[in-house]
Protein backbone atom coordinates (compact mmCIF):
# COMPACT_ATOMS: atom_id res chain seq x y z
CA UNK A 1 0.00 0.00 0.00
CA UNK A 2 1.20 3.36 -1.41
CA UNK A 3 0.92 6.22 1.65
CA UNK A 4 -0.55 9.00 -0.81
CA UNK A 5 -1.91 11.08 2.14
CA UNK A 6 -0.88 10.93 5.84
CA UNK A 7 -2.23 12.60 8.73
CA UNK A 8 0.03 13.68 10.80
CA UNK A 9 -1.29 14.67 14.74
CA UNK A 10 0.43 17.02 16.85
CA UNK A 11 0.23 19.13 19.89
CA UNK A 12 3.23 21.41 21.75
CA UNK A 13 5.15 18.42 23.03
CA UNK A 14 8.49 16.74 22.56
CA UNK A 15 6.34 13.37 22.13
CA UNK A 16 4.30 14.83 19.02
CA UNK A 17 7.18 17.16 17.21
CA UNK A 18 9.11 13.75 17.15
CA UNK A 19 6.46 12.03 15.63
CA UNK A 20 5.90 14.78 13.26
CA UNK A 21 9.83 14.43 11.88
CA UNK A 22 8.80 11.02 11.44
CA UNK A 23 5.86 11.46 9.75
CA UNK A 24 7.50 14.29 7.62
CA UNK A 25 10.42 12.05 6.96
CA UNK A 26 8.12 9.03 5.58
CA UNK A 27 6.49 11.81 3.44
CA UNK A 28 9.03 12.72 1.62
CA UNK A 29 10.22 9.14 0.96
CA UNK A 30 7.17 8.60 -0.40
CA UNK A 31 6.46 11.89 -2.16
CA UNK A 32 3.19 12.07 -0.35
CA UNK A 33 0.56 15.00 0.93
CA UNK A 34 0.63 15.74 4.48
CA UNK A 35 -1.47 17.10 6.84
CA UNK A 36 -1.57 17.95 10.60
CA UNK A 37 -4.05 18.12 13.26
CA UNK A 38 -4.49 19.81 16.95
CA UNK A 39 -7.22 18.49 18.76
CA UNK A 40 -8.82 21.05 21.90
CA UNK A 41 -10.02 18.97 24.17
CA UNK A 42 -12.44 20.67 26.46
CA UNK A 43 -12.30 17.72 28.67
CA UNK A 44 -8.78 18.04 28.91
CA UNK A 45 -7.74 21.60 30.98
CA UNK A 46 -7.41 24.29 29.32
CA UNK A 47 -5.59 26.30 31.70
CA UNK A 48 -9.29 28.40 32.60
CA UNK A 49 -8.71 32.10 33.75
CA UNK A 50 -10.85 33.91 36.20
CA UNK A 51 -13.23 35.73 34.48
CA UNK A 52 -12.88 33.75 30.84
CA UNK A 53 -15.97 31.80 29.53
CA UNK A 54 -15.20 28.60 28.66
CA UNK A 55 -15.98 29.44 24.84
CA UNK A 56 -13.74 32.43 24.98
CA UNK A 57 -11.01 29.60 26.88
CA UNK A 58 -11.75 26.86 23.54
CA UNK A 59 -11.34 30.10 20.86
CA UNK A 60 -7.66 30.84 22.80
CA UNK A 61 -6.83 27.31 22.20
CA UNK A 62 -8.00 27.35 18.80
CA UNK A 63 -6.16 30.19 18.14
CA UNK A 64 -3.08 28.46 20.00
CA UNK A 65 -3.11 25.72 17.54
CA UNK A 66 -3.65 27.33 14.41
CA UNK A 67 -0.50 29.56 15.74
CA UNK A 68 1.22 25.81 16.09
CA UNK A 69 -0.16 24.06 13.12
CA UNK A 70 1.43 27.26 11.08
CA UNK A 71 4.69 28.06 12.74
CA UNK A 72 5.28 23.74 12.25
CA UNK A 73 3.94 24.16 8.39
CA UNK A 74 6.79 27.13 8.17
CA UNK A 75 9.20 25.10 9.97
CA UNK A 76 9.17 22.31 7.33
CA UNK A 77 12.70 21.43 5.69
CA UNK A 78 11.51 18.14 4.36
CA UNK A 79 10.73 17.73 0.97
CA UNK A 80 6.88 16.71 1.79
CA UNK A 81 3.44 18.37 0.18
CA UNK A 82 1.57 19.97 3.35
CA UNK A 83 -1.20 20.26 2.21
CA UNK A 84 -3.84 21.06 5.04
CA UNK A 85 -4.23 22.06 8.77
CA UNK A 86 -7.16 21.00 10.59
CA UNK A 87 -8.08 22.67 14.11
CA UNK A 88 -10.63 20.24 15.68
CA UNK A 89 -12.49 20.53 18.91
CA UNK A 90 -13.47 17.36 20.73
CA UNK A 91 -11.99 14.26 22.21
CA UNK A 92 -8.82 13.82 20.59
CA UNK A 93 -8.71 10.04 19.18
CA UNK A 94 -12.41 10.33 18.08
CA UNK A 95 -11.72 13.95 15.79
CA UNK A 96 -8.30 12.67 14.86
CA UNK A 97 -10.07 8.98 13.33
CA UNK A 98 -13.18 11.32 12.01
CA UNK A 99 -10.71 13.52 10.29
CA UNK A 100 -8.72 10.78 8.47
CA UNK A 101 -11.74 9.45 7.40
CA UNK A 102 -12.93 12.94 6.08
CA UNK A 103 -9.85 13.70 4.45
CA UNK A 104 -9.20 11.18 3.55
CA UNK A 105 -5.90 9.62 5.07
CA UNK A 106 -4.17 6.52 3.99
CA UNK A 107 -1.95 7.01 7.42
CA UNK A 108 -2.46 8.66 10.68
CA UNK A 109 1.09 9.44 12.22
CA UNK A 110 0.56 9.76 16.07
CA UNK A 111 3.00 10.14 18.83
CA UNK A 112 2.83 7.95 22.33
CA UNK A 113 4.56 8.71 25.67
CA UNK A 114 5.21 4.87 26.20
CA UNK A 115 2.92 4.74 28.87
CA UNK A 116 2.77 0.65 30.13
CA UNK A 117 -0.35 -1.44 29.70
CA UNK A 118 -1.72 -0.93 33.33
CA UNK A 119 -1.01 3.28 33.04
CA UNK A 120 -2.95 3.11 29.51
CA UNK A 121 -5.96 1.45 31.43
CA UNK A 122 -5.92 3.67 33.94
CA UNK A 123 -5.19 6.73 31.87
CA UNK A 124 -6.64 5.90 28.51
CA UNK A 125 -4.43 6.16 25.66
CA UNK A 126 -5.05 8.44 22.76
CA UNK A 127 -2.64 6.80 20.56
CA UNK A 128 -4.33 3.63 21.78
CA UNK A 129 -7.88 4.80 20.76
CA UNK A 130 -6.94 6.38 17.58
CA UNK A 131 -5.50 2.58 16.79
CA UNK A 132 -9.00 0.94 17.36
CA UNK A 133 -11.06 3.42 15.77
CA UNK A 134 -9.21 4.61 12.73
CA UNK A 135 -10.35 3.02 9.48
CA UNK A 136 -6.56 3.78 8.08
CA UNK A 137 -3.07 2.05 9.14
CA UNK A 138 -1.75 3.87 12.08
CA UNK A 139 2.10 4.48 12.89
CA UNK A 140 2.30 4.90 16.37
CA UNK A 141 5.97 6.90 16.91
CA UNK A 142 7.34 6.55 20.12
CA UNK A 143 9.22 9.01 22.35
CA UNK A 144 12.61 9.61 20.96
CA UNK A 145 15.36 8.22 23.72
Amino acid sequence: MLFQRILIAVDSTAVAGHAAEVGLELAEALHSDVAFIHVVDPAVGLGVESGVSASENIEAARQDAKGLLTSLTRQTTHGANVRRQFVAVGNTAAEIAKTATAWPADLIVIGSRGHGRLEAALLGSVADSVLHHARCAVLVVPAAR
